[in-house]
């Protein structure tokens, strides 16, 4: 069946992962490699960043928790570097490919776990104004890879355009592999943003369409 909606991540798909910025910063502190993510990944639910991304923990809050985190593993980690290293570059021929699903009029979403709501005006409000729907993890309470969230998206998606968006026609795309399967689960036809271009190519044999540039 052709896709005719998309849903977007946003870091590490429309941005450059953070995971670069992350690995520079714990080649400075001295720290293991992976240790950041090792950190995001221990007790996924319940750990400051999930707390942090759920808007249970403000900067100070996640801050001590995150670094009480890292001491009980042996390690010392600045909180404020690790937020510092979440401002990714954008990625031009992802911004390009949202750009050509919207002239085409497709109903266009951003799904995204943050830790304070977007800033309209600020230096992604151009891109944002691309989507129909944006839902955010600190806005909804909930967080990916939580399956209530991925059908929040469906939700805000269809009050934006004004119909039903079924999970079967819509595709998402994200980084992670741990926040994909619960979006296949649900229904969605899911890409794994490892590659930008041959994830766009993905997604064009999904929707019917070259959104990659391509002739």
């Amino acid at each position: 069946m052709t896709v005719t909606a998309v849903v977007f991540d946003l870091g590490g798909v429309l941005t450059e992962s953070p995971m670069t910025a992350f690995a520079a910063y714990e080649r400075e502190a001295g720290v293991p490699e992976g240790l950041i993510r090792q950190l995001n990944s221990t007790d996924p639910d319940t750990n400051a960043w999930a707390r942090y991304e759920r808007n249970e923990l403000d900067v100070a809050g996640f801050s001590a928790t995150f670094e009480a985190e890292a001491a009980a593993l042996g390690h010392r980690i600045e909180a404020a570097r690790v937020l510092a290293a979440l401002q990714g570059e954008l990625r031009p021929a992802m911004i390009a490919a949202v750009r050509r699903l919207r002239e085409a009029g497709l109903p266009l979403a951003l799904l995204s776990n943050n830790v304070a709501p977007m800033e309209r005006g600020g230096r992604l409000d151009d891109v944002l104004g691309l989507f129909d729907a944006i839902v955010e993890s600190s806005v909804e309470g909930v967080r990916k890879p939580e399956p209530e969230i991925y059908r929040r998206a469906l939700d805000r998606l269809s009050e934006a355009v004004g119909r039903r968006i079924e999970a079967a026609h819509c595709a998402y795309l994200d980084d992670l592999g741990i926040n994909l399967k619960p979006a296949r689960a649900v229904g969605f036809s899911t890409i794994k943003v490892v590659d930008p271009a041959v994830a766009l190519a993905e997604l064009s044999e999904l929707v019917g369409f070259r959104v990659d540039g391509a002739a």
